[in-house]
């Protein structure tokens, strides 16, 4: 297809609390890209920042910032920000600078030194910000948000503490096999339910860390791919970055005075539904064909929503389907072979590029134990705040 990328290499800074500023991360994850994409620095032409708001005026330019500290050669800079999806967004900004033949080759890069516990809005008190407005007015910080997913899918479906716990389980165990974990430690059902409950019915044990990390991509356009002598890449074929649609299906406060706007007809899905689909339409592909999938497991239960929402099963079946072992390893669809959030945690800008990170390597075969044989399709997926959507469909 001509909307087609390709992606030439990915590079990670492991995960964990590192104790130094993210553009450290970020240079190594950029180095280790350009390494397996056998391009040289100087040959870059454009760099791409997913931002991180916490790591004060270099993470609101992390474009540049990430330049910089690789060393200035004249590339093009861009610096995107859209919370949890601020990865892909910067995916989809290089995709559409190779497409429109703004650059040939571009380095793709998100990295965060996350702070210990629950994350804080930046920049002190403003009360135009949902995040804000949770945190301050009703006291109910991202794990609360969670919890209350969670009692959602308990009393629609029937989910129990017990489905929950087994997502963990099967994370963990995947986790324990990428060296990029920050968690590599493999965890009972029995040590999830013993772990502390943080916001009923979810446990620790349930809830992804927040984390230091970083990971970069080296994208370019096929010929480019051609010239370099790289026959069959990997591919971005599609990538959604879709808004809601009236009305919001999402647990979430008003966005001010923006909500009683009514553009469209009622929508037929909720949200993140709505970011696979355009996803899988644009890629001329759908959840039959999906190999494996990357989903942001924020918590245990958020997971099961993923598999939803992105047509791996109809709605209510997700932990049926997790049971059935259809999403573990040798299952019809593995999701989360990487051990996704619960083994990584969350170090925003930087994980919906991980998640091609991941991707790649399963369509290249070169997971190692974590391998998801015959691997064609992968599609990752998440949302970040203020009706961000995210979805990168890859293909081999």
């Amino acid at each position: 297809m001509s909307g087609d990328v390709a992606v030439l290499g990915v590079g990670m800074h492991p995960w964990g609390k590192w104790g130094r500023g993210f553009a450290t991360y970020g240079r190594i994850a950029a180095r280790a890209a350009l390494e397996d994409a056998g391009v040289g620095w100087e040959e870059i032409s454009s760099v791409v920042g997913a931002q991180t708001v916490r790591g004060g005026y270099p993470g609101y330019v992390a474009g540049a910032t990430f330049a910089r500290a690789l060393g200035w050669q004249g590339a093009r800079v861009a610096s995107v920000y859209a919370a949890c999806a601020s990865g892909a967004q910067a995916v989809d900004t290089a995709r559409a600078q190779i497409l429109a033949g703004l650059a040939d080759v571009v380095l793709v890069v998100g990295a965060d030194a996350a702070p210990k516990g629950f994350f804080a809005p930046a920049g002190g008190e403003r009360p135009d910000d949902p995040d804000w407005l949770r945190f301050r007015v009703l006291g109910a910080t991202n794990p609360a948000y969670f919890g209350l997913y969670a009692r959602r899918r308990m009393a629609l479906y029937g989910d129990t503490p017990e489905d929950f716990a087994l997502v963990k389980v099967k994370n963990a165990a995947a986790g324990a096999l990428n060296e990029f974990a920050r968690y590599r430690t493999p965890v009972t059902a029995e040590e999830v339910a013993a772990s502390a409950m943080v916001a009923d019915p979810l446990r620790l044990l349930d809830i992804c860390a927040t984390s230091d990390g970083a990971a970069a991509l080296v994208l370019c356009g096929m010929e480019y791919a051609r010239r370099r002598g790289v026959r069959d890449p990997v591919r971005i074929r599609a990538v959604s970055t879709v808004t809601p649609t009236f009305p919001r299906t999402v647990l979430d406060l008003p966005d001010i005075g923006t909500d009683s706007a009514v553009a469209v007809e009622p929508a037929p899905e909720g949200f993140r539904a709505s970011i696979a689909r355009a996803a899988y339409e644009e890629a001329g592909v759908g959840p039959e064909d999906v190999s494996l999938a990357e989903v942001y497991d924020l918590s245990t239960a958020l997971e099961l929503e993923w598999y939803e929402d992105i047509g791996l099963c109809g709605p209510g079946e997700g932990a049926r389907l997790l049971r059935s072992g259809a999403t573990g390893p040798g299952g019809r669809v593995p999701v989360n072979a990487s051990g996704g959030l619960a083994s990584f945690g969350e170090a925003v800008p930087a994980q919906a590029i991980a998640q091609v990170c991941e991707v790649t390597r399963q369509l290249r075969g070169r997971a190692g134990r974590r391998q998801v044989p015959g691997a064609r399709v992968g599609i990752t997926a998440n949302r970040g705040l203020f009706g961000h959507g995210s979805a990168v469909v890859a293909v081999r």
